[in-house]
């Protein structure tokens, strides 16, 4: 990874990278992903034969696009979603996801997924707008996610420089079936190695300063979202709205996100 130089962009100090070549390459469409149907139907007996959970969770991480899977805290029947918090997160980041998941798994907790939110270490975070959130795990009692979203902001122009974090994306990356991120969320997946080679969006602003951090990156500046299979990044603040519906039909069904989005009338 290249020195980082106090990047400046749309949370604060990303400054923005030196002028890229426009890639030629072809994009990868998203729209040639599989469909997930609903778990509602194995649900029930999963639950009467708790000793297949372990298989379940193997098969959801194959249905999700890994190729392997490994196994850190077990998996309860039913799968996590974790949305990261730290200090400097951009409020939209965090609660236009939220909102759109935790609508369709309140609504719907026959589909198998819950959501919850994760700090390094449990205690209240300052958004950059001063919202303050209380998360509801730290990284040590955390379940083993099967859908992390990073989300952007002005706090990752440190995030970027901490080897501990990157560290802990990566260990992230190792059990993690699906990474997701918004905003700059994905420089720090870029920083962290998780985009080397692939095709990936970020804000406007900052799109350019993937490039940056690692030349190999498609970037797919004019893309609201890119999902490259177990990794999927999205533009800037709202876009990550766009993103949690994709992820409510990538794992349910099409059907179920148009009923969330007209739900929270996006």
């Amino acid at each position: 990874m290249r020195e980082l130089q106090s990047p400046q962009g749309p949370h604060g100090d990303m400054r923005r990278s030196p002028s890229r070549t426009t890639s030629s390459s072809t994009p990868r469409a998203a729209s040639t992903l599989p469909t997930y149907s609903s778990t509602s139907a194995v649900l029930p007996w999963l639950r009467s034969e708790p000793w297949m959970a372990t298989i379940f969770g193997l098969l959801m991480a194959s249905r999700l696009g890994t190729a392997g899977y490994v196994t850190g805290t077990p998996h309860a029947v039913g799968m996590n979603i974790g949305i990261l918090l730290f200090d400097g997160v951009e409020e939209l980041d965090v609660v236009g996801p939220w909102e759109v998941l935790a609508a369709w798994t309140g609504r719907h907790p026959e589909d198998g997924y819950r959501v919850a939110t994760v700090s390094r270490d449990g205690k209240p975070v300052t958004c950059a707008k001063e919202m303050v959130l209380t998360p509801q795990h730290s990284f040590s009692d955390a379940p083993a996610w099967d859908v992390l979203v990073h989300p952007g902001g002005e706090g990752t122009e440190l995030l970027v420089k901490d080897e501990d974090h990157l560290d802990w994306v990566r260990g992230q990356r190792a059990t993690t079936a699906l990474m997701t991120s918004v905003c700059t969320g994905s420089l720090v997946y870029a920083a962290a190695g998780l985009l080397a080679g692939r095709p990936a969006t970020s804000h406007w602003e900052t799109v350019e300063f993937l490039e940056f951090i690692d030349p190999t990156i498609e970037i797919r500046e004019d893309d609201r979202f890119v999902d490259d299979g177990d990794v999927i990044t999205a533009a800037g603040v709202s876009a990550g709205i766009d993103m949690a519906l994709h992820l409510v039909s990538r794992l349910a069904s099409p059907e179920r996100a148009a009923e969330i989005k007209r739900y929270i009338q996006y």
